[in-house]
């Protein structure tokens, strides 16, 4: 009897692109590979392209998503690691640039919704893509209420701080503040301490994605509090609502084989 392997499905390609917008971080690398590339390739403006390659590392992706999210785009968007870690990008590789394109798979993003109150009554809305986190600006712990959906979950959490990361930012500072990895079609949404002081033993919560969440700065004067947006930061907070917003989206694309979903579950069994 003969046993016949199923042979693994083949992605769908995607028209190579004609149109490619080069992004480029301000390193000497990164800047070099832009010019290589655009003489071989061409280079159009944002606006232009059917895709746009990031050439740098993860903060540089995210200023590039930023820029699309901004200008309103669904142009998909190729990193290639011009960085240091780059787990949002790809190998750095020059040949065959527009058939390696068409080849790729796609994540799409949906970017958390914050709105972040001071104590001088300023409102100031931000989208993030990794994370939203507070933390203490002072020697002082910070000392934080949590609502969830309207209700109170923590009336007190004495820490240096607390994020909401999406799934695609959990392998980030949410990671690195002992918060769990998320895949990206959990539809949750983790809540992480940052040192928690008092409740000592708690570690967080993992949220549908459907939760609205705020946190209250308790003693804003004597505490103060700073929120961050992924990198926009906002000053002595006193209230910080989060949410995610499914109106908005970003396309990040992967060679395959290494798709954000998979590197994201191929974290959890990394040293």
């Amino acid at each position: 009897m003969t046993f016949l392997t199923p042979a693994m499905p083949t992605p769908a390609l995607r028209p190579v692109p004609e149109r490619i917008a080069f992004m480029a971080a301000p390193t000497d690398n990164a800047s070099q590979t832009r010019d290589l590339l655009a003489q071989h390739y061409g280079n159009v403006s944002l606006e232009q392209a059917d895709i746009i390659v990031c050439l740098g590392g993860d903060g540089f992706m995210l200023e590039t998503l930023h820029k699309v999210l901004d200008a309103d785009l669904s142009t998909p968007v190729y990193g290639m690691n011009c960085g240091s870690v780059g787990f949002l990008m790809n190998p750095l590789q020059q040949d065959n640039l527009p058939e390696r394109l068409a080849r790729t798979q796609a994540a799409e993003l949906n970017p958390l919704y914050m709105t972040a109150v001071s104590d001088t009554g300023e409102v100031t809305h931000a989208l993030a893509l990794n994370d939203v986190f507070l933390f203490r600006q002072t020697r002082q712990a910070a000392k934080l209420r949590i609502d969830v959906d309207e209700h109170v979950r923590l009336h007190e959490l004495i820490c240096d701080g607390a994020l909401i990361s999406t799934p695609a930012g959990s392998t980030a500072y949410n990671l690195s503040a002992h918060g769990p990895i998320v895949p990206l079609s959990g539809n949750l949404l983790p809540l992480t301490p940052i040192c928690p002081f008092r409740p000592r033993r708690w570690r967080g919560a993992l949220l549908p994605s459907t939760a609205h969440v705020r946190f209250s700065v308790l003693e804003h004067e004597k505490r103060p509090v700073a929120a961050v947006a992924d990198s926009l930061e906002i000053r002595n907070v006193v209230a910080v609502d989060v949410h995610e917003d499914r109106s908005q989206k970003v396309t990040v694309l992967f060679d395959p084989g290494q798709t954000l979903s998979e590197r994201i579950v191929a974290e959890q069994f990394s040293s």
